[in-house]
């Protein structure tokens, strides 16, 4: 379903100084852009914001870049942001299937995937997942050393495994109902606290062999 568009949401694309609009400026300099030598972690599709603002937050000293392509969203996450001073955020407004080229092997630490389309109402939608494994050759090519998934969808998070197998990614830290295990480092997204009394809430954790994580 389509977001309303709202009035003041041009503006804030226009103007908001947390969004990247020219982020293939910054390819390969992307610690220049931030101005330090700390790790940058990813979020793919941040809805609005409140994982990423929250986690940025706590984390002072890990630069993030938040990945959106509906422009009212990505506008209230930047506006969010704004608000409560989350200084190493950024976000980019693009699509997943685009919006990576400006990246540059190793320029990520962390790959956050929270809640994705689980495209499961048709076999031949597979393809689609930010988990398949066309998706995970692209973050292998990165050498983005960890990836952090959760999902409500349990056929998605089976498939997701089955691709991460497949691959032969180290799998750790399997939740198969995150909220019973009353975690205090859990920050939820908006979708996680509406949706998580519905049913369980599932996580892992996943290293592709061979790539370290950038220090």
């Amino acid at each position: 379903m389509r977001t309303r568009k709202k009035k003041w949401s041009a503006g804030e694309l226009e103007n908001n100084p947390r969004i990247l609009r020219d982020e293939s400026e910054y390819s390969g300099r992307l610690r220049e852009f931030f101005g330090n030598d700390s790790p940058i972690h990813l979020e793919l599709g941040c809805g609005k914001g409140r994982f990423i603002i929250e986690t940025s937050r706590r984390n002072p000293d890990i630069n993030y870049i938040a990945i959106e392509r509906d422009e009212t969203i990505l506008a209230t996450a930047a506006r969010r942001a704004e608000e409560n001073s989350a200084e190493s955020l950024v976000f980019v407004l693009a699509d997943v299937n685009e919006g990576l080229e400006f990246l540059k092997p190793a320029d990520i630490s962390r790959l956050y995937i929270n809640f994705c389309d689980p495209w499961s109402r048709k076999k031949k939608w597979a393809k689609r997942r930010l988990t398949h494994d066309t998706f995970l050759q692209l973050y292998e090519n990165l050498q983005i050393p960890e990836l952090f998934f959760k999902t409500d969808n349990r056929i998605l998070f089976e498939s997701s495994i089955e691709s991460l197998s497949r691959r032969n990614w180290l799998i750790e830290n399997i939740s198969l109902d995150l909220h019973a295990e009353n975690l205090p480092d859990n920050i939820m997204t908006e979708y996680e606290e509406k949706f998580s009394a519905h049913g369980p809430i599932y996580r892992l954790e996943a290293k592709p062999r061979g790539v370290h994580i950038m220090k």
